[in-house]
Formats: C-alpha cells, sequence, structure tokens
C-alpha cells in the first residue's frame, strides 16, 4: 500500500573501490537499466541497488502489515453487515500484500525474520500515516478515499519498477487497492448524500484530520529526499514525490467537490496557468516528529504488532513441527 517510508533511514554508501570485472558488470547493468530492462532476482545488480530495495520493499511490507490495525478496530463496530463484510475483505487483502511483499524481498537473501526484526525492534519504518488514530467510522471511509487513494497514485508506477518481482507483485496490489479506494468513496458518498447532519460532520472532520498526513503519504520534498535521485536513476521509482503528491492533489479535489467536503487548506485554488491546484505548506516537523516516533499511535502500533507476533509463536512453531513430521513420513515412505 505504502511507500513513503523508503525516502528516510540511514544511507548506505557504495563501495568506491571496483575490480575490473565488477566495473564491467556494473556498466552491463547501468545499460539494462538505460533500455528499460527488467531485473531479476538471480542477476547481478550492485549491492546497493540490492539493499535500497530490501529497504523499501520490506518496508512497504511493514506497512501493509501495521496498516491492518487501524482498520481492524472497526471491524466488530461496522453499521451493517455488507460494511463488515467489505472491511474484513479490505483488511485481509493488506496482509496478502504483505505477503507478497516479503516474498519478493526475499528473493533478494534477506530472511522474513530479519525484516519482522528489523520492524518489532524500530529499527525499520513503515509509512507514518498509520501512526493517527481512527476515531470514527467515517475515518474508515476517508482511509479508503484519501489513504489508499494516495497509495494507488505511489504504486501504479511502481508496476514498472525495474526489479522484475516488486514490479510483478505491485500489479495485484494496485488492482485491489482499486477497490479499497472506490469502497472508501463509495461510503463516504452514501454518509453525505443519505446521511444525518451528525455524520455529515463526522465525514468533514475525518477528511480534516486525514488530509495533511495523506500529502505526507508522498515522501519528504525533493530536495529534502536523499534517496529519490538514485532510485530514480535505477527505475526503482518512475516519479518524484512532489510530482506524485500534486498529482494527487489535482485529482482529489474534483472528487470532494462532489462529496461536499472540504479540504482543510485555506491556500488551496485553482491555478489557470498551470492547470493544476495550488496548495498549502505542509507540516514538515510533523512528518519527522511522526517517522521519529512520537506519533499519536507510534507505541500503540508497533506494541500491538509485536504483541501479536509473540501471540503468534506456538502456531508457528506447531506448524514447523507438522512440515516436519511430513518430510521425515515422506523420507521414510
Amino acid at each position: 500500500m505504502y511507500t513513503q517510508a523508503m525516502s528516510v533511514g540511514p544511507q548506505d554508501v557504495a563501495s568506491k573501490v571496483q575490480s575490473a570485472e565488477d566495473a564491467r558488470k556494473e556498466a552491463a547493468f547501468e545499460a539494462r537499466i538505460a533500455a528499460g530492462d527488467f531485473i531479476e532476482a538471480k542477476d547481478w545488480m550492485p549491492e546497493h541497488y540490492r539493499k535500497t530495495l530490501v529497504r523499501q520493499i520490506s518496508q512497504h511490507a511493514h506497512s501493509e502489515i501495521v496498516g491492518m490495525l487501524p482498520e481492524g478496530n472497526w471491524i466488530s463496530r461496522a453499521p451493517t453487515l455488507k460494511r463488515k463484510a467489505i472491511l474484513l475483505a479490505k483488511v485481509q487483502d493488506e496482509g496478502g500484500h504483505g505477503l507478497y511483499l516479503y516474498a519478493a524481498a526475499e528473493t533478494l537473501g534477506t530472511s522474513r525474520d530479519q525484516m519482522l526484526d528489523a520492524l518489532h525492534s524500530g529499527k525499520a519504518k513503515y509509512s507514518s500515516i498509520f501512526n493517527y488514530p481512527t476515531l470514527t467510522w467515517a475515518d474508515i471511509g476517508v482511509i479508503g478515499w484519501l489513504v489508499d487513494g494516495a497509495a494507488i497514485m505511489n504504486q501504479v508506477p511502481l508496476c514498472r519498477c525495474s526489479f522484475a518481482p516488486y514490479a510483478r507483485a505491485m500489479i495485484r496490489v494496485c488492482r485491489e487497492e482499486s477497490f479499497h479506494q472506490r469502497q472508501g468513496y463509495e461510503s463516504l458518498l452514501v454518509m453525505m448524500r443519505d446521511g444525518t447532519e451528525a455524520q455529515k460532520a463526522m465525514v468533514q472532520d475525518a477528511v480534516n484530520r486525514w488530509w495533511w498526513p495523506s500529502l505526507m503519504m508522498f515522501g519528504p520534498a525533493d530536495k529534502d529526499s536523499s534517496n529519490s535521485e538514485q532510485s530514480m536513476r535505477w527505475g526503482i521509482k518512475r516519479i518524484s514525490n512532489d510530482d506524485l503528491r500534486q498529482k494527487f492533489v489535482d485529482a482529489t479535489i474534483p472528487q470532494a467537490e462532489v462529496l461536499g467536503v472540504t479540504v482543510p487548506d485555506a491556500d488551496l485554488k485553482w491555478n489557470a496557468e498551470t492547470g493544476q491546484y495550488d496548495f498549502g505548506a505542509i507540516d514538515w516537523a510533523e512528518f519527522w516528529r511522526v517517522v521519529g516516533g512520537d506519533g499519536p499511535c507510534n507505541r500503540e502500533r508497533l506494541a500491538t504488532r509485536v504483541k501479536a507476533w509473540d501471540d503468534g509463536a506456538w502456531v508457528r512453531e506447531a506448524a514447523l513441527a507438522h512440515a516436519k513430521k511430513q518430510a521425515t513420513r515422506a523420507q521414510a515412505a
């Protein structure tokens, strides 16, 4: 769902000392990238390219898994059976996305245990959007509309990522995210057209709280994004953070007008010269504070995730024991 965290965190420094053979391989690799070829897991790749992918894909997977938590809390409180079924399917999808992405990262030589250890220890990041609380049912619709809408804007270009296993995984993920965005928007549309004044106010309040965090999902401004330039040169990213953010605003404001809600930005206005919306300044201090672990729900989200992992230890142990028993029987047969 969410790839924002790839732009934050410590940077790896590529070695400046290369053998002639490594230089030849890197030149061939760069030529393939320039030609638009896909790189497969067993192909030669620079170590920095591999590490960049492991960081981005694993943090993307972490975001999918942690992203189940804000909405999972509302499954038992959904207002109708239809909404409950939709939300169940969506949360299940997010878990599946995490599994696809962990599997893609594993092809690069890192284990799932290593990735999860990094998440549970706080070393690895996930999208800052999931460190905000879901206070009302309207939040669930707004997450579908804004958060998943921003995710789609981020992820469609990843279907052309130069690393083939990641690109293939993203094709299915994007199809399912499109469903998530549509169901969120439809839920809000019902509330705004047929709901009470209190329900309409609930939707507007949710939009007010989620608008700016949704814009932050695209990562820091291009001038402050130390990974973006290299990732774009390698074809890992196709569109810059700022350009994706602008595309999201331009696509979303007309949808807000149909819903009958306003975004909390006094500086928002249509610019006839550029053919785009101008919008106000993002509070980057808040962004970095939340990324750094001091958001409204950082500790709660991580503690919930660690508890779920610890509580599920017996299931993993039982599955491993069963697999070992089956393997022993197969060898004896």
